[in-house]
């Protein structure tokens, strides 16, 4: 099945519907930061206030180092927890790079070889193969059926290699 191509203003359309999805997505989630950064900062951050005397300002100031010190442990934790994770993550590279094998494979390029020099560089240069299937074939020759000589009449080459003469005649005549 062939795929029909699209009409550059249908493209153009669909691009446009696409990016004012976007948009629209974005805008929604700037406005949810704005409410979890406020929901937060309610939560955990009451309005200041300011106090009268030295005495409550002191005590002001303790209570913002104790929750300067709890922050800070709360981020060393997760500092370390990321380090711990960042860590791991590399040893595992590591690995899956070990397992894989030491080198990258590179980006093979296209050549044209012939089956005679794809199983030559397969096999090495020791071994001679060959495809060409004609080659390979089996010589079959054809017989050619010799006539039989004039053979006469039989017995009497019987009778001629009976007996001792006719041995002595059958060893001069075959050397």
């Amino acid at each position: 099945m062939s795929e029909k191509k699209m009409t550059s203003s249908r493209r153009h359309h669909l691009k446009s519907l696409v990016l004012g999805i976007a948009k629209d997505i974005l805008e929604k989630e700037v406005v949810q930061v704005k409410v979890d950064k406020e929901k937060y900062l309610s939560e955990n951050c009451p309005p200041l206030s300011m106090p009268r005397s030295a005495q409550e300002l002191q005590e002001l100031c303790k209570k913002l180092h104790l929750q300067i010190d709890q922050v800070d442990e709360e981020r060393y934790d997760l500092e370390s927890k990321v380090g711990k994770a960042s860590k791991e993550i590399e040893d595992l590279k590591i690995k899956v790079v070990d397992l894989q094998g030491k080198f990258k494979k590179p980006a093979l390029k296209k050549v044209r070889l012939s089956a005679d020099q794809m199983l030559q560089a397969l096999l090495g240069s020791k071994h001679k193969v060959s495809l060409d299937l004609r080659s390979n074939l089996k010589q079959v020759k054809k017989e050619v059926k010799e006539e039989v000589a004039d053979v006469g009449d039989w017995r009497k080459n019987v009778e001629d290699k009976a007996g001792m003469d006719g041995r002595k005649k059958m060893f001069e005549s075959e050397a």
